[in-house]
């Protein structure tokens, strides 16, 4: 089988293709850009406060007008950016070998769009937060972002945006902290029902030559996240498969088009069966295709993106 590719312009996303994952068969039912359902709005939610210690810190990546707070959890440091406002407090989950600055040219449209306050961060491993040995544990990445948002203060009210890998720590997040969560948009997202044994193995062997690759040289961020990813990729998504999302959290699904698989039209057609399927298991739930988009969404069609945030932000507040 071939390996994975990646439509988007960034040539590293070749060696992070194992992060990306997806979903199983189901009818899609996919809306177009627009006419997307929404439930009834939620109680006003609470924005970040300053409780954890600051500093503002111009640098690459960095949205302007952010402020950058180091976050200690389990014995290392995270890096969250955060640009302070109003009503609920939206956090943008970056994909695969991808750190906070992945979203700086949404971060200030969205926040002139909705006033809402909006977090960034890296997750172990990328960008300004500290490397954390040993295979990828999503369940660890969970922790790191509960304990984020617990010492900035966010304890509600939460619209979480997850791109491709980043769906796993949205779904494993949203199961333990529903209470936290208004709604979420999962952007081009890994999504349990694709994870069904045969389309594990088959993504674990086709992304071996990519893996092999990258332990030799696994000093680059997005190549050590490879290789950590792989090493219980299995078992891992074996379990996932079986996750649920709950119901009470209302989600909206974007799919690309051409998916992270372009090229492998067995495969893009189970991702995008996955996302049908996941949106259909519960009423509130939306689904949403970015035509023409490669698996790179938040990239190819920033104005989609932007749109349905602001939906999804709007709806809860």
């Amino acid at each position: 089988m071939a390996r994975l590719r990646f439509s988007g312009p960034r040539t590293h996303r070749t060696l992070s293709a194992i992060a990306l994952l997806a979903v199983t068969t189901g009818v899609v039912t996919a809306c177009g850009d627009e006419g997307s359902t929404h439930p009834d709005p939620a109680p006003p939610a609470a924005s970040a406060s300053a409780s954890a210690s600051a500093a503002s810190i111009p640098g690459a990546g960095r949205s302007a007008g952010s402020t950058l707070h180091m976050i200690d959890n389990d014995g290392h440091r995270l890096a969250f950016h955060v640009v302070d406002g109003h009503g609920p407090t939206i956090v943008l989950d970056a994909g695969g070998g991808e750190d906070s600055s992945y979203w700086t040219d949404m971060v200030r449209e969205l926040h002139a769009a909705t006033g809402a306050t909006i977090i960034t961060y890296d997750r172990a491993g990328l960008g300004e937060s500290d490397v954390v040995p040993g295979p990828w544990d999503v369940e660890s990445a969970v922790g790191d972002l509960r304990a984020g948002l617990e010492k900035l203060g966010v304890t509600k009210d939460v619209v979480l945006v997850s791109h491709s890998q980043a769906g796993e720590v949205a779904t494993y997040f949203t199961k333990e902290y529903p209470e936290l969560m208004s709604g979420a948009v999962l952007v081009d997202a890994s999504l349990p029902p694709l994870y069904t044994d045969e389309e594990t193995a088959r993504i674990a062997a086709a992304n071996q030559p990519a893996v092999d690759a990258a332990k030799k040289d696994p000093s680059t961020p997005q190549n050590r996240q490879l290789i950590a990813t792989a090493e219980n990729y299995v078992p891992m998504h074996k379990a996932y498969h079986g996750v649920s999302w709950p119901d009470s959290v209302p989600a909206t699904v974007i799919v690309s088009e051409k998916t992270p698989f372009d090229g492998m039209p067995e495969d893009a057609r189970l991702w995008r069966d996955a996302a049908a399927s996941f949106a259909q298991q519960a009423p509130n739930r939306t689904l949403v295709t970015a035509k023409g988009s490669s698996h790179d969404v938040p990239k190819d069609r920033p104005a989609l993106v932007l749109q349905e945030i602001e939906k999804m932000a709007s709806a809860r507040s």
